[in-house]
């Protein structure tokens, strides 16, 4: 497969921020982010979903979550000091971000909107989100995404029950 610029891989470069990209088929009926973990062949605890919600003071914010968890809005309400949030509607995701769903960044999104990272991702050294097109994945470490994208650790997902 070429090699794709993205807008998120821009600005990593801008900002001198190493990082790898990962390239994976697309199946539009699958867009999970659980199934492009698999076929990056990477755990789905380090590949992070972006998700676009809104709060009802600070408006549009981003949450990137593991791809297998759910998203606390209660606790996103909570980090992001909103008495409560909500997910924005799918067919709202491009024009809020500029992305398509299944491959919504936190980086390079048309406006600089609040990002809350899970904070599980400081178990990792690197962890994978989308690079801004369907497919195409970033690698890079937590920390230098969120200089990058300006972000905080949060806990924001549920805890998962044990199998």
């Amino acid at each position: 497969m070429k090699q794709i610029k993205t807008n998120a891989a821009r600005l990593l470069e801008k900002l001198g921020i190493s990082y790898q990209l990962h390239q994976a088929a697309v199946d539009t009926s699958d867009l999970s982010a659980v199934t492009m973990a698999a076929k990056l062949g990477q755990d789905p605890a380090r590949v992070f979903k972006t998700l676009v919600a809104r709060g009802d003071k600070s408006g549009v914010l981003m949450a990137c979550i593991p791809a297998a968890c759910e998203l606390d809005l209660k606790a996103l309400a909570k980090v992001s000091q909103n008495k409560h949030v909500e997910m924005v509607p799918l067919k709202e995701v491009q024009g809020l971000t500029g992305y398509l769903r299944g491959g919504c960044s936190p980086l390079a999104a048309k406006k600089n909107y609040p990002v809350y990272l899970d904070a599980s991702a400081k178990n990792f050294p690197t962890i994978l989100v989308s690079a801004g097109l369907r497919g195409v994945q970033l690698e890079l470490a937590p920390q230098e995404l969120a200089m990058a994208c300006r972000g905080s650790f949060a806990q924001l997902t549920r805890e998962q029950a044990d199998l």
